[in-house]
Parts: C-alpha cells; structure tokens; sequence
C-alpha cells in the first residue's frame, strides 16, 4: 500500500488495486472513497505524514457505495463521527455494499477472464468480503457544489451504479471519476482508460453515454477508483474509453 501526491492538496492513497483520495485545504480534510478495511492503518499514517489526524477529516464523500468504496465508511463514522456523503440513488446500496446490480454473473465472468482473479484475490485479502454497511449518511445534490473542503462540483454520471457521481475539483482541475472511468479494470486486469467489466456495472450501455457528463468538465487530471492517474486529459480518456466499449 502506498501514498502519493497527485496534484496540489490532493493525495492518492492505493493498496489492493483499489484507490481513494484525501483533499485538503484550509478548512480541514475531506476523503473521496474510502477503500477496503485493511486500508485504515495507511490512512493514519498518511494523514500524521501530512500533519493531520482524523479530527481533522470533514467529511468522506463517496463516488459510489460498492464495497471496496465503502470500506472505512462505517469506521469513520461510527467512530470519529465523519459525515458521509453519497447520491440518494445509492442509498439502498450503501446499506447493503453486496447488493448491488451487474450485468454479467461475477463466478462466469471470472472463469472467462482469469487474469481477473488474483486482482480480486488480492481486495478480498484487504477485506472486500468483510465491508460494514451505513445507517447514517446524508445525500449528494444531483448538481451543483458540496460545503466541503475541496468544494467538490457533483458530476451525476450513472451507470456503473444508479447514483455514481465523478467529483470535480474546477481550481485545481481534477476530476475523481470513481469507477465510470478507470485505468484498470478489476474484472479482466485490462489497464488504459475504459468502464469497469459487467460482473459489476449495472448498465455499461448507460456508463459509456454518461461519460459525456464527465468529459464537459475539461479536466486535466482523472483520478479513478482504480488504476493508475490519468494526466492526459479527460477527453482523450474518455474517448479511448468508448474505443475500448464494454466488457
């Protein structure tokens, strides 16, 4: 597991091919996502790196509440009392992180796409199959910007879940795109900028249409739920991510 940072006040924290992000600035911290369980010893000592500790965490937004997104949710929550953010449409889901829609059966689709496995061997050893669901959140506006360090703008972009949003930071010109854009694809180890697989996208037809919604921010920089960062545009992204089309 490693820390890096990505742009000015942006911070990557990644470990078992899943990544999530602190965002800093003068009013406190704000986390987007959240990882996997075996992640919460990394976050500490990333935020004492960075002169912080939980007390100065404001708020945890979530792209979406699958698992491997919503793995120190409960935690901080319960815990540290960290306000958790995510779109009315994942609701449902982030009570209940396994129940979640998907194109394609996941047991199939693995023994079709091997090279899969051990990515998913390596987040289920990180604590993918031990994620404890929220009671408590609030909701994300459809549009518009969240009160939070960092200001994020909301980037309604459904499809891999009902109630993904990207987050766009318009000063620093980055854009959390969560998993409606990545550079690896958990489910075939595909790397390059695409949608994730079917064994755990709700509607790829709708995924692929709703990264138009993620290309009109202009971003610089993609920071996606997994794989590496994306510095060539969000456009192009999105563009060799229609080429690549669903899986």
């Amino acid at each position: 597991m490693a820390v890096t940072t990505v742009a000015e006040g942006v911070h990557r924290i990644t470990g078992a091919f899943v990544n999530f992000y602190l965002v800093e600035d003068e009013d406190g911290l704000t986390i987007v996502d959240s990882g996997l369980p075996a992640m919460w010893n990394v976050l500490q000592d990333a935020l004492k790196g960075l002169g912080y500790s939980l007390e100065d965490v404001r708020a945890l937004v979530l792209t979406h509440a699958h698992f491997d997104h919503l793995g120190l949710a409960h935690r901080l929550h319960s815990e540290h009392r960290v306000p958790v953010w995510v779109h009315p449409e994942d609701a449902f889901l982030a009570r209940h992180p396994y129940r979640y829609s998907h194109e394609k059966s996941r047991l199939l689709f693995s023994l079709t796409h091997p090279a899969g496995v051990p990515v998913l061997a390596r987040m289920a050893g990180a604590g993918a199959l031990k994620v404890h669901g929220l009671e408590e959140f609030a909701y994300l506006p459809g549009t518009g910007t969240l009160d939070v360090p960092g200001t994020p703008e909301i980037v309604f972009s459904p499809g891999h879940t009902n109630g993904h949003c990207g987050l766009f930071l318009r000063d620093r010109n980055v854009l959390f795109s969560g998993d409606a854009l990545v550079t690896l694809d958990p489910y075939t180890r595909r790397a390059g900028p695409r949608i994730v697989a079917g064994a755990a996208t709700a509607n790829s037809a709708q995924n692929l249409e709703t990264l138009t919604a993620l290309a009109a921010t202009g971003a610089g920089l993609v920071l996606p739920g997994h794989g590496e960062p994306w510095t060539e545009g969000v456009e192009e992204a999105v563009a060799i991510a229609r080429r690549n089309g669903a899986a």
